[in-house]
Order: C-alpha cells, then structure tokens, then sequence
C-alpha cells in the first residue's frame, strides 16, 4: 500500500506540466494543509493496510512555509508513525529551499528529495519556464548533502525544444558530477491542456522519434557507465537506491492518493479526486472526502496496466500476461529477453517501451 498526497500549489506554471496545479490564490495555504490532514484521517482510517511509503508530490510541496509544512507532518505524525514508512520523498524545485528548509525535510522525517532541475544548459530552462539557473541547481543538491538527507534524486528531461546533442551531454555530464544517488531522465511528452501541446499543434514544436531514441541511448550510456543502474525505462539508481514507492506502483500495489486531482486504486477500484482546490476544501469539509470520479477495474484492465508498467522494469514482466509467439518476436528482434518466467526488455526495447506495450494489449 502507497501514500501519495497532491500538493497543487507552484510560483509558476510550467508550459509542458499536465498535472493539476495552480499558483497560490483565494484558498490559504493553511486552510489547504487542515483540509488535507482531515481527509487524511478520513480516508487512511478506513484502509485495511496500513501504507509503506509516502510520496509528496504537485505542485511543488518544496514552496510550503516551514510552518505548513510543520503543521502537515505532525499532522500526518498523529494519524500515522512516520517511522514506519520505508521511504519518505518529497518533491522539490531549487529555487524553494535553503539549508535551514532542507535540514527541516529532514527532521520532519523526509528520507527522500526528488529535484525537478530538468536540465543545466540555460537556455533550456528558459524554454521549460524554470524558475532556478544552472549554479541554483547544482547548489542544491551540495545543500541537500550538508543537510544530511539520506538520498537524493535529480530528474532530468530530454528531447525538449532547443535542446542538442551536446546540451544533453553536458547536463547529462554535470549531474553526475553532483552524485546524486538517483537520476531520473525523461522523454518529452506533449499533454493536452498544455501550452506546449498548444505549440505543438500550431506546428511550433516538433516531435522527432529518432532523436528521442539518441537522447534515451546517451543518457542510458553516460549513466550506466557511472554505476547507476537503469532498473526502469526513465529511472538509474546507485546500488542501493531504488525508489520503494515507485517501484510499487510499477508492481501494481494498491495506492492511496490524497489531496486535488489525486487518484487512488484500492482493490480494483479506481478513484479521482475533484481537480479543484477551492471545491476539493468545500467536499472535504462536508462529506470527509472530495471523490468526483469512481470505475470498476476488470480483470483485462488490470492485466493491461499491470503488463504497461512492468513491462518498463528491469524486472520484466510474467509471461503470463502476453502471448507466447508475441514474446518470442520481439526476442528475434533483439528487443526482449525471456529470464525464467518473465518477459524483460533489452535496452532497445526500453527506448521503443510504449509501442512495444501497445502492440501486447
């Protein structure tokens, strides 16, 4: 069982972010952090298991006040021993923490922060609308350090509009010298209710598959070679250093997701809260919990999403989920590999994952 709670709240809205989130406006802050520890009472009350990892997610949960965020983790705290989650991370942007903030994620109990530096060329940060420059980025991590936080991950993104060879190299290049103990490396995708999906349409932006397999290859490369390990298709670790939470959810483990927008999956029904701060406040206070959209899983649309997910591990997938003669064509073609009873992509099949996870449904 996984935690997951949405905080919506970012200085600036990022072009190329479909997730729910909006700047600070007519909801407080602290009205916000209340509502979400009521419906945390709520809802992880009524849960048969408990939850091992909790993930603070947006938005941008960095840019809570420490006195917010004081009130939310000894909030949770009351509802439920921090001490006996396995990992703790929160999500975090450069230009939102000092070392008296950093040091405070980690006496609340924080075992985790994830960056979203996204790249080190300034150029690129510009186009992606990123508060933070290139020595913010680096110096947050060298903060994070001296703040003693037992991991730290950078996410990194490519094939983004301007971005070159040699920009990707670099940045590629910089966060390895930072050490971080986790590098997440994502593909551009265009969202709708994007502005750069909006670009893209008007023809402004471009997609190039060629150059997403280029990037995806320098970045498996340079990473590996730097003693990651590349245990799922965006995501290398230090030995060590996995992610517990997301490899649950790419396991298929039951979720439990709080806060505007977040979605839940609990024993094979699927839930989304209203994607609405100021309504997601209003529900809460008078029913307990703000759920505006409710589904039944089947048993096909469990073994699709199971096999969408595995499949992009380095754990693979059972081959009970796929067809033996599909298993045994991407093997002929050097994109897959059968180990046991399971289906795992080679690097090759890992840069074409989504088609390749298409095609087995």
């Amino acid at each position: 069982m996984l935690l997951y709670l949405h905080i919506p709240f970012c200085h600036r809205v990022c072009p190329y972010c479909s997730f729910y989130k909006h700047t600070p406006g007519d909801t407080p802050i602290g009205e916000f952090v209340d509502t979400l520890l009521v419906e945390a009472r709520q809802r992880l009350g009524g849960l048969e298991e408990p939850p091992r990892t909790l993930y603070l997610g947006g938005g941008t949960p960095s840019m809570l006040s420490p006195t917010h965020l004081r009130k939310l983790f000894t909030g949770l705290s009351d509802i439920h021993d921090l001490g006996r989650f396995d990992e703790v991370t929160l999500e975090a942007n450069p230009a939102t923490f000092d070392v008296a903030k950093a040091r405070l994620f980690r006496e609340l109990g924080v075992t985790r922060v994830s960056l979203g530096i996204q790249s080190f060329a300034p150029h690129v940060l510009k186009t992606l609308g990123r508060e933070h420059d290139p020595e913010q980025a680096a110096e947050s991590v060298r903060v994070l350090r001296e703040a003693e936080l037992p991991a730290v991950n950078i996410d990194l993104m490519f094939s983004i509009p301007g971005l070159s060879h040699d920009d990707w190299r670099d940045t590629l290049t910089t966060a390895i010298s930072l050490q971080p103990d986790h590098i997440s490396a994502y593909n551009l995708t265009y969202e709708e209710d994007t502005a750069f999906f909006e670009s893209l349409n008007r023809g402004q932006l471009d997609r190039d598959e060629d150059r997403d397999a280029t990037q995806f290859h320098l970045a498996h490369d340079l990473l590996t070679a730097a003693g990651y390990e590349h245990y799922e298709t965006s995501n290398y670790a230090r030995p060590g250093f996995r992610s517990s939470h997301n490899r649950g959810y790419w396991r298929g483990e039951d979720y439990l997701g709080l806060g505007p927008s977040a979605v839940s999956t609990l024993g094979g029904t699927r839930t989304r809260n209203i994607p609405d701060t100021a309504a997601y406040v209003r529900m809460v206070k008078s029913l307990g919990n703000a759920v505006s959209e409710s589904e039944s899983l089947d048993p096909e649309q469990r073994r699709l999403e199971r096999l969408a997910l595995m499949l992009r591990t380095d754990e693979g997938v059972p081959l009970s989920l796929v067809q033996l003669p599909d298993a045994t064509r991407l093997v002929d073609l050097g994109l897959a590999e059968i180990r046991g009873e399971r289906l795992a992509l080679t690097v090759a099949g890992s840069a074409l994952v989504d088609p390749i996870a298409a095609e087995l449904a």
